[in-house]
């Protein structure tokens, strides 16, 4: 029996709170999971904004469905990838998913997210995304963890 209806909803929704989980513990120490959220949103729209639309769109395809619809949400194609290429620039828009919650540093936030994404996509594809950024946002992702 599954709780939403289709299997496929149940696995997605448990992947999204795994996720989610992962990132509270590796954000500063009181974050929650709606700084989490918040966080994995606000990072992956200025990940998404900076990227060619192919390379945005093969990116995407390693996300969980659930994830991978906040991704897209609000994404406008055509103005991509943004002009705004600086790390301040970066930082500075997942600062505005925290308007209403300064309770994570977006710096921290995104570093976070970075080593998130390196656990959870593979290491071909987060090598792919990182040459599509300028080297000032390279330099927010850490290296990858050791196996």
């Amino acid at each position: 029996m599954t709780t939403y209806g289709l299997k496929v909803f149940d696995d997605t929704i448990h992947t999204t709170n795994v996720w989610l989980k992962d990132l509270v513990e590796r954000l500063p120490e009181g974050a929650e999971r709606d700084d989490a959220y918040r966080a994995l949103r606000g990072t992956l729209h200025a990940l998404r904004d900076r990227m060619p639309v192919n390379s945005a769109a093969a990116f995407a395809a390693q996300l969980p469905m659930l994830i991978r619809g906040f991704y897209y949400e609000g994404w406008r194609p055509a103005e991509t990838p943004s002009a705004d290429r600086s790390q301040e620039d970066f930082i500075g828009h997942v600062t505005a998913a925290f308007e209403r919650s300064a309770s994570v540093d977006a710096d921290a936030a995104v570093r976070a997210v970075f080593a998130l994404l390196n656990d959870k996509i593979s290491a071909g594809e987060i090598d792919h995304v990182q040459k599509t950024l300028p080297a000032e946002i390279r330099e927010l992702w850490p290296e990858p963890a050791e196996a």
